[in-house]
C-alpha cells in the first residue's frame, strides 16, 4: 500500500491509501467463421484461450507503463511507437472515464505475461489482448463498473481509431471471457461516424454487432495444437480475403449456425460435421491457408472420435480439435507429438 499526498484546490492536504489492482485477459481462437466474418452481418464461432497476460495497476504521482514485452517504460506524453496502443488505450479509458463523471489521475501499470514462446508469437490474440486489459485495468483502479459491452466497445474504437482492419471478434470473445458467436458490423460506417462525432456519441450509436455468449452441456475436450511457425503474412492475407465470394459467405454462415446449435445441444454429429465443412471451406478458399504443419495437424485426428481445423489467418500458428472420447485425445496428443506439434491448450469446449 502506498501512501498519496495531494493538494486539493482549496490548498488542504487530501491522504490516499493507493493499493495495487490485479486484474487478467485471456486469449482467443476460431472454432469457425474466420475470413467470413471480416464481412459485415456474417457471424463466427470463437473461444476463449485462457493463457493470460496481467496488469497490476496503481495510484502513482506521475504516468508509468511497462510491458514485457519491452526493457523499459514510458510516460503516457512519451510518443513511443512500441506503447502506442497501449498508450492511446489509456487516453481513450481516461476521455470515457471523464465523461462518467471520474476524476482522473496518474497511475503505474506494469503488463505481464508474453503470449509467445522463444519470440514466436501463439497467434492467440495479443494485441487484442492488451486492449481489453488495459481498459479493464484502469476501469477496476477506479472502481468503475464496466459492462462488457462497454470494454468491447472502447476496445474496438481504439483500434479502429489506428486503422485496424480486423472483424474486432478476437475484441468480443475477449471483452466477454466467454466463448461467444460473433456477427460483425460495418467497421467502414463507424469509422466514417467516428471522423465528426465525439467518443460519447460513438459509444451511444447503435454498431450492429452481436454478441452471444454460448455453453456446451456436454463436457467435450477442446485442444489446441501450436505448429510453432508463423501465420501467414499480411499481404497473404489480403489475397486471402480477396477470394472470398458470396457462395463461400452463404456456406460459412450456414455451418456457423448449425454448429452454434450443435455445440449448445452437446450434438457430436452436428459438431463433427460442421468443422469439417469449415475446414474443408478453408482449404478450398486459398491453398495457403493449411500449411504443412496444419495439414498434418489435421490428419492425426484420422480414425480418432475427434475433429480438427485450422484456426485464424492459416499458414501456421495454431489448429483445433474437439475430442468426444479422452483416450482418442492422448492417441492424437501423440500423434502431435511426433510431428512437432506442441499442445499449447485444453480445456473444456
Amino acid at each position: 500500500m502506498i501512501t498519496m499526498i495531494r493538494e486539493k484546490e482549496n490548498g488542504e492536504t487530501e491522504i490516499k491509501e493507493s493499493k495495487t489492482n490485479i486484474v487478467k485477459t485471456g486469449g482467443k481462437l476460431y472454432i469457425a467463421g474466420e475470413y467470413s466474418v471480416l464481412t459485415p452481418n456474417q457471424s463466427a464461432i470463437i473461444k476463449n484461450i485462457d493463457i493470460f497476460m496481467q496488469a497490476e495497476i496503481k495510484f502513482s504521482e506521475k504516468y508509468s507503463i511497462y510491458s514485457d514485452m519491452y526493457d523499459y517504460s514510458v510516460t503516457l506524453e512519451e510518443d513511443d511507437g512500441n506503447y502506442s496502443l497501449i498508450t492511446e488505450t489509456v487516453k481513450t479509458v481516461n476521455e470515457y472515464l471523464q465523461l462518467k463523471g471520474v476524476d482522473i489521475q496518474p497511475f503505474n501499470m506494469k503488463i505481464t505475461g508474453k503470449m509467445e514462446k522463444n519470440g514466436k508469437k501463439y497467434g492467440i490474440g495479443s494485441s487484442g489482448s492488451v486492449t481489453v486489459l488495459t481498459v479493464k485495468a484502469m476501469s477496476k483502479l477506479y472502481s468503475y463498473d464496466i459492462s462488457s459491452e462497454e470494454v468491447f466497445k472502447l476496445s474496438a474504437y481504439v483500434l479502429l481509431k489506428r486503422g485496424d482492419n480486423g472483424s474486432m471478434g478476437d475484441i468480443a470473445c475477449i471483452s466477454y471471457g466467454s466463448p461467444v458467436m460473433y456477427t460483425s458490423f460495418d467497421r467502414n460506417f463507424i469509422k466514417e461516424k467516428m471522423k465528426n462525432s465525439s467518443l460519447s456519441e460513438i459509444m451511444n450509436l447503435e454498431w450492429g454487432y452481436k454478441i452471444e455468449k454460448i455453453y456446451c452441456p456436454e463436457k467435450l475436450e477442446f485442444l489446441v495444437g501450436w505448429t510453432g511457425i508463423p501465420s501467414i503474412s499480411g499481404k497473404m492475407i489480403v489475397e486471402v480475403k480477396n477470394s472470398i465470394n458470396s457462395d463461400f459467405l452463404e456456406k460459412s454462415e450456414k455451418i456457423v449456425q448449425n454448429l452454434k446449435k450443435g455445440i449448445e445441444q452437446g450434438n457430436k454429429k452436428t459438431i463433427l460435421e460442421n468443422i469439417g465443412e469449415n475446414g474443408k471451406l478453408l482449404s478450398l478458399l486459398h491453398k495457403k491457408i493449411y500449411s504443412q504443419k496444419l495439414l498434418e495437424l489435421v490428419e492425426s485426428a484420422e480414425g480418432l472420435d475427434i475433429c480438427a481445423k485450422s484456426s485464424g489467418a492459416g499458414g501456421g500458428d495454431c489448429g483445433i480439435a474437439i475430442s468426444f472420447n479422452r483416450n482418442d485425445t492422448e492417441k492424437l496428443l501423440e500423434r502431435w507429438e511426433s510431428r512437432g506439434i506442441e499442445l499449447l491448450y485444453k480445456s473444456e469446449l
